[in-house]
């Protein structure tokens, strides 16, 4: 899979070997960590994207509804449950309080982003540099840092996943994209394994931020480029 990738959830789910059945997944079988994005509007958290795409602010998750109980809304978010076991956010925090403190490596995290119902982008493996507390109205939330990963050292990979060596497309380019090419491959109107590509690439000075140097491809002329680009 590579960064730009338009999956279904279904496809998803296949990808991680997991049904998954939240937005933070922390070390998934014991590999790496998953997390599932939204800036569209009516999205249930504040994530937002910086730095032209390079920088995710991820917000972290609230507590679970419970019947007659209070609006989690409303609740802080809490590393720990009440019964003392810790909580998706605890675990993404303490690793980035490892990281900080010069006790591990950075965490790595896949990011999926959901752009509409059924559509989701893979928006690449991202680094967890940081965590911190904040007021957000009447509650305190979790806030996570996370910086895309351009490559891995050398030797090393990500299972299946292609680093792109490019920037996250902000949402709003994507959802134009998809909308001006009708969710169609530009070069042959294939609806299937459908990736966001940029016409000029970010390397040889080609922007993320613009409709006008993104378009769909399906992965077979996705690859035919790649081929050519010298």
């Amino acid at each position: 899979m590579q960064q730009g990738d338009i999956v279904s959830y279904g496809e998803i789910c296949m990808q991680e070997g997991v049904t998954l059945q939240r937005g933070m997944n922390f070390r998934l079988k014991g590999k790496s960590s998953v997390i599932l994005m939204s800036v569209r509007k009516g999205a249930p958290y504040a994530d937002r994207l910086e730095d032209d795409g390079r920088v995710l602010i991820y917000e972290g998750h609230d507590v679970p509804r419970r019947k007659d109980g209070p609006d989690p809304k409303t609740v802080d978010q809490t590393a720990y449950t009440d019964g003392g076991t810790i909580t998706e956010n605890g675990r993404f925090f303490e690793a980035a309080c490892r990281f900080k403190n010069g006790q591990a490596e950075p965490e790595r995290v896949r990011v999926y982003e959901k752009l509409r119902p059924g559509i989701w982008a893979y928006n690449g493996l991202f680094r967890l540099a940081d965590a911190w507390q904040e007021q957000a109205g009447i509650r305190s939330v979790f806030k996570f840092r996370l910086e895309l990963i351009d490559q891995l050292p050398q030797g090393e990979h990500d299972g299946a996943l292609e680093l792109d060596h490019s920037r996250v497309i902000p949402s709003a380019v994507k959802l134009e994209v998809w909308r001006r090419d009708k969710a169609r491959c530009v070069m042959c109107g294939a609806r299937e394994n459908l990736h966001f590509d940029h016409i000029i690439p970010h390397s040889k000075g080609g922007s993320s931020l613009v409709s006008e140097n993104v378009q769909l491809l399906c992965a077979r002329h996705n690859l035919e480029k790649h081929d050519r680009i010298e």
